[in-house]
């Protein structure tokens, strides 16, 4: 009689991340394959809308539609640099952004559950009705804080944020760098309202480090500076990987460049072109990811 072979340990834990992940796949080929399959098809070609017979008529373009986007188009290439650039000055933001709190809240204090509830209540209250409130209310805080701060210019000699940058500028500090923290500083209050997910995910992942790992870097003596990157960090670096991907994919979700491809397709009914747009779009984001996944996953540790 011969024996039932079993599965290696190895092969188990792929059948339960096979089977984890088996709802989403099931979801993707039945909805989301086909309309991936058209968008390219329909990047390559040339779509008329027939409303009288119901459909449409489709001719093959080629390149066309590409060569339009980067040569006539008077808005595409301005639209997607401005969205990849603020992909690229998000991201990091949020991430580091969500690793601190998550490392802030994960210590015990009076009224962690609530504050803890704060970060995540933009996450659950994300209604258009909530959003225009809040948008409206940060408004009104802004030009309360631009009239408080030019008072505060005035009567400090008329010094700005200008003075600031040039004065940090004439110390040597890169344009680049001072680019950025302007950003950040302007892009504050969105960072903080996207951060609910990945804070929560940090905290999971902090939570599940073992406490023999810190016992051990105190016992060698190791400081609170030494425990983060030897222990902490490496800990945490694959859920860095997947806050990353799910960041970099709300944040290409709600770019400028999507809206112009859904009102280009659905607006002016210029099916074509908007593909192509989108067909671009993503394919940069996507190599953006694959570079910055592979540049992380060389240097993470998978603790079993």
């Amino acid at each position: 009689m011969k024996k039932k072979k079993r599965l290696t340990l190895t092969q188990k834990r792929s059948l339960t991340g096979l089977t984890f992940i088996l709802p989403w796949l099931i979801g993707f080929i039945i909805f989301y394959l086909r309309s991936l399959i058209m968008t390219v098809d329909f990047s390559f070609s040339t779509i008329e809308v027939n409303p009288q017979a119901g459909g449409y008529n489709q001719t093959f373009a080629g390149w066309e539609n590409f060569r339009y986007a980067f040569q006539v188009h008077g808005t595409f290439k301005q639209v997607l640099t401005t969205s990849i650039g603020d992909i690229l000055i998000d991201v990091p933001l949020i991430i580091f952004f969500s690793l601190f709190m998550a490392l802030v809240l994960n210590r015990k204090f009076r009224g962690r559950t609530l504050v803890r509830a704060i970060f995540f209540l933009p996450v659950i209250m994300n209604s258009e009705a909530i959003t225009a409130a809040l948008d409206y209310s940060r408004q009104q805080l802004m030009g309360g804080l631009t009239a408080a701060s030019a008072e505060v210019m005035e009567g400090s000699g008329g010094m700005s944020l200008d003075y600031y940058i040039d004065m940090f500028g004439s110390l040597g500090m890169p344009d680049m760098i001072l680019e950025y923290i302007v950003g950040a500083i302007g892009r504050l209050t969105d960072i903080i309202s996207a951060s609910g997910v990945q804070i929560i995910i940090f905290i999971a992942a902090l939570q599940a480090i073992a406490p023999s790992m810190y016992e051990v870097a105190k016992i060698e003596g190791a400081t609170g500076y030494e425990t983060f990157w030897k222990v902490t960090f490496p800990m945490v670096l694959p859920h860095i990987i997947t806050n990353l991907v799910y960041t970099v994919v709300i944040n290409f979700a709600e770019s400028e460049i999507v809206t112009l491809s859904y009102s280009t397709i659905f607006s002016e009914n210029n099916y074509g072109l908007g593909s192509a747009f989108a067909l671009i779009s993503t394919l940069i984001v996507c190599l953006i990811l694959v570079i910055v996944v592979g540049f992380i996953q060389k240097r993470t540790f998978y603790y079993n």
